[in-house]
C-alpha cells in the first residue's frame, strides 16, 4: 500500500471514530497532547504517524487502530543477532496499575493516576469502568488518569466481553461489596495457565459477608451487612490480587482487619500506598501481616503515582543478558528484584549498580542497573520462584532463556502454574535444548546457539516475552505471531527494544 494511500485510511478511520465518539478535533488533540491543527492534518492524511501516536490516538478513542487484518491480530518481524546499547528507563506497574483501577471504586472522590501503563490489560479494566458509568479522562497528553465515579455504579451493563478478557475484574468485587448488596460478576479471564481457581478470593471476601451462586457464565453475589467490629482472616494462600480484593474490601468497612498471611510484593503495596492517601491506616505494609483501619464513605481527592514495573526490568536484564549486550536499566525497584540479580551473580553475571533513591510515589527504592558482557554458569541448585521476597513467580520464566546461556543444565521448577512450563518447550523451535521432565519442571542444557524461527505466540504473557527474547539472540529473521499476549502487559516494547538496537517491525 503506498505511504499515502495508508495514512489517508488512517486519517478517515480516525475522524470517523472521532465524530461517532461525539468528539472535537479540539477535544482528540488535548486528549492526545497535541494541536487541533496536527489533528485537522491526520484526519486529512497530511501527516506521518509513528506507532507511538497511534497507539495514544487508539486510547483516547477507545479502539484498536492497528488491528486492520481480519483476525484483528499483530506480529513481529524480528532481524536478531544485534547487540543493544544504551540505557531504557523502566515504566510503571502493570499489575499495580490494574490493582488500583479495581480499587478506585471504593473511592466517591477524584483519583487521579498518574503514569498509567498503555497496556491491553488496562485498555479492558477501562472498558469495563466506562460501561459501569465511570467517567475516565486521559489527561497530561496520555500519561495520567482521572477517574470519577457516578453516584451509582451501572453494575447490569458491565462490558462482559471486555470483563472476560481480562482476570483483573475479578478484583472489583472487593471494591463494590460494601456498596452494593447484590451485584453480578463475570467469569474471568486472563493468561491461560492451567485452572486458576477463585476460591481465595471467595473464602476471605466470605468474611465481610460475600455470598457467591455460581450461574452459568458469571457469578451472583449477596452481601450480608457484617457488623463484626474487629476480626481476622487467615489466607491460606499467600495470592497477591487476594490480597488487594481483601484490602479493598477492609478499607471501605468501618471495622478493623487484621489479614494474616497477605502478600507484600510490589502491587499490594502499592495499593496499600493509594488507600493510605485515601486516610485508611494501615500497619504492617510490606510484611505478610497487616491491620486496616478501614472507613465508610471514603470521598477524597486524591493524586496517586504508580510505580515502577520489577517484572518489565527483568524483561530488560534478560533481552541484554540473551544478547550479550552492555546496557543500563534506569529506575529499576531493587526491593523486588534483589534475589533475580543474586541469582544471576552466582551465574557468572557482571552487573554495577547506583545508589538507591526513591520512586516518584515517594515510597519505592529504585537503583539503575548496568550490564556487563559475561559468562554464564548454570546454578548448582534449582531456580524457583517463591513469594516475596523470594524470585518474583513473573520473573522465573526468564530464567530459561538466560539458562540458555549459561554452560550446565539449569532446572527450572515453576511449582504455581501447571502450564507454564509446557510453554517453554517453545523454545526448542529456536534451538534451545530443553526436556520437560512434567507440568512444571523443565530442564534448559546451555550453551545454545539460537536459530531464527516462526512461532504463534503462547497465550501467556512471560513465556510470549521470553521467545521474544530468544529471537532476539538468534541470528536472521524470525516471526513470532500475534503478540496480543505481549501487549497485555507491555507498553510499546517493540519499540523501545529498537530504541536500544533491536531491529523488530510490526507486521499486520
Amino acid at each position: 500500500m503506498e505511504s499515502s494511500n495508508y495514512k489517508l485510511k488512517i486519517g478517515e478511520l480516525i475522524g470517523q471514530t472521532r465524530a461517532w465518539r461525539q468528539m472535537t478535533q479540539a477535544e482528540l488533540a488535548k486528549k492526545i497532547g497535541t494541536s487541533q491543527s496536527a489533528v485537522n492534518r491526520i484526519e486529512n492524511g497530511n501527516q506521518n504517524l509513528s506507532i507511538e501516536m497511534i497507539e495514544k490516538i487508539s486510547e483516547a478513542l477507545h479502539v484498536e487502530l492497528l488491528a486492520f487484518n481480519k483476525k484483528g491480530t499483530v506480529h513481529f518481524k524480528i532481524n536478531g543477532g544485534r547487540e543493544l546499547t544504551g540505557a531504557i528507563e523502566i515504566r510503571s506497574s502493570k499489575n499495580a496499575a490494574v490493582g488500583l483501577l479495581c480499587g478506585c471504586l471504593i473511592n466517591k472522590g477524584h483519583t487521579t493516576l498518574k503514569n498509567v501503563p498503555h497496556i491491553e490489560e488496562v485498555n479492558r479494566i477501562v472498558e469495563v469502568l466506562e460501561s459501569i458509568g465511570v467517567k475516565l479522562r486521559w489527561i497530561n497528553g496520555g500519561a495520567d488518569l482521572e477517574i470519577t465515579p457516578p453516584m451509582k455504579l451501572k453494575l447490569d451493563e458491565m462490558d462482559v466481553v471486555a470483563a472476560k478478557r481480562t482476570r483483573s475484574v475479578l478484583m472489583m468485587m472487593g471494591s463494590i461489596m460494601n456498596s452494593y448488596p447484590k451485584f453480578k460478576m463475570p467469569y474471568a479471564g486472563g493468561c491461560n495457565l492451567g485452572k486458576r481457581t477463585v476460591e481465595p478470593h471467595l473464602a476471605g471476601l466470605r468474611e465481610f459477608g460475600l455470598a457467591i451462586e455460581t450461574k452459568n457464565d458469571f457469578y451472583q453475589a449477596t452481601v450480608t451487612d457484617s457488623q463484626i467490629a474487629e476480626k481476622t482472616i487467615v489466607m491460606t494462600e499467600r495470592g497477591d490480587t487476594v490480597t488487594e480484593n481483601i484490602l479493598f474490601a477492609a478499607a471501605s468497612k468501618d471495622a478493623i482487619t487484621h489479614i494474616h498471611n497477605a502478600s507484600p510484593n510490589y502491587m499490594v503495596q502499592d495499593v496499600c500506598f493509594y488507600l493510605q492517601k485515601l486516610g485508611v491506616r494501615i500497619d504492617g505494609v510490606g510484611t505478610t501481616r497487616l491491620t486496616v483501619y478501614g472507613k465508610a464513605n471514603i470521598n477524597q481527592d486524591v493524586e496517586y503515582e504508580i510505580s515502577e514495573d520489577p517484572i518489565e526490568a527483568m524483561s530488560f536484564i534478560a533481552a541484554g543478558v540473551v544478547t550479550d549486550s552492555e546496557i543500563e536499566i534506569r529506575r529499576a525497584p531493587i526491593e523486588f528484584l534483589e534475589i533475580e540479580l543474586e541469582t544471576l551473580r552466582a551465574m557468572g553475571l557482571k552487573f554495577d549498580q547506583s545508589p538507591v533513591y526513591l520512586s516518584r510515589n515517594g515510597q519505592t527504592k529504585l537503583v539503575d542497573i548496568k550490564l556487563y558482557k559475561s559468562k554464564l554458569a548454570a546454578p548448582i541448585d534449582k531456580i524457583h520462584p517463591m513469594p516475596f521476597p523470594g524470585l518474583n513467580i513473573d520473573n522465573l520464566p526468564f530464567f530459561a532463556i538466560i539458562a540458555a546461556k549459561a554452560q550446565g543444565r539449569t532446572l527450572i521448577h515453576d511449582w504455581v502454574y501447571e502450564n507454564r512450563a509446557i510453554y517453554l518447550t517453545e523454545l526448542s523451535k529456536l534451538n534451545v535444548r530443553n526436556q520437560l521432565l512434567d507440568p512444571h519442571r523443565i530442564y534448559i542444557e546451555g550453551v545454545s546457539e539460537f536459530r531464527p524461527a516462526e512461532i504463534v505466540t503462547p497465550p501467556a504473557l512471560r513465556p510470549a516475552v521470553v521467545i521474544m527474547l530468544g529471537m532476539l539472540a538468534a541470528k536472521g529473521e524470525s516471526i513470532l505471531r500475534n503478540v496480543y499476549s505481549i501487549n497485555r502487559g507491555y507498553e510499546d516494547f517493540a519499540r523501545r527494544l529498537n530504541s536500544l538496537g533491536a531491529d523488530i517491525e510490526l507486521l499486520y
